[in-house]
């Protein structure tokens, strides 16, 4: 936690130096701007739907953009724990993007030649880098699989538990052990009822965003329509 309130109290002094920040999630976004005005920062989107952004005053930061080339598929988990493996910090590394088989990451600063010379297996692939031109990808759109379900309930663990297909003694644990998370902060409540839009993540089965309760079933169960990210 104290990290966090670091992070955000360092962001917002950057920018008030005419700085800018590292890549801000989310959350980290909404708390920095919270503590600004609008008109003290511009805000820089990598591609049209990416999640992870910077601040800045004057000019756009220095980012590289990679493209992995392996002949095997990589998972998403395992892209982010080889490059965090070099001991970079998250905050200098934007949105991981796997686009079928096309694989691709964000790196914030003067990092490109350390990146290329270092990273080269993921998981139990070689792996090589290319940079590409960050136009590239400036309109790229998240992919997502639109999907349905019958629950009983919209807490989160009764949903997870559905979607996932484990029981929801499992899901606790998972809960307890800091596995999920929910608006990308970890998820501490297993009776959290789900909210139109929230976006949640479990630990090697993937990230899911929960839409609306879409019907009744004749027995008063829910049908709810949620999007699992590809």
């Amino acid at each position: 936690m104290r990290k966090d309130i670091y992070k955000i109290d360092n962001s917002v002094e950057k920018i008030l130096n005419g700085k800018n920040t590292l890549f801000l999630d989310v959350n980290e976004f909404k708390l920095v701007a919270s503590k600004l005005k609008k008109k003290d920062y511009n805000v820089y989107y990598p591609y049209k739907d990416s999640e992870k952004v910077i601040l800045y005053v004057k000019s756009i930061p220095k980012v590289t953009l990679f493209k992995i080339k392996s002949y095997s598929k990589l998972r998403h988990q395992d892209i982010l724990g080889a490059i965090l493996s070099l001991n970079i910090s998250s905050s200098y590394l934007g949105d991981i993007i796997i686009d079928n088989d096309n694989y691709y990451f964000y790196i914030i600063g003067d990092l490109s030649d350390f990146i290329k010379n270092n990273l080269n297996i993921i998981g139990n692939s070689k792996v090589l880098l290319e940079e590409i031109d960050l136009s590239l990808l400036e309109n790229y759109e998240r992919k997502y699989k639109e999907l349905e379900t019958i629950v009983s309930s919209i807490r989160i663990d009764t949903v997870i538990s559905r979607i996932i297909k484990i029981n929801r003694e499992e899901v606790i644990n998972k809960i307890k052990n800091k596995e999920v998370l929910l608006n990308h902060e970890v998820l501490t409540k297993n009776s959290y009822i789900l909210k139109e839009n929230d976006i949640f993540s479990i630990k090697r089965y993937g990230k899911y965003k929960y839409i609306d309760i879409v019907n009744n079933t004749k027995k008063n169960n829910l049908v709810i329509k949620y999007l699992q990210y590809l």
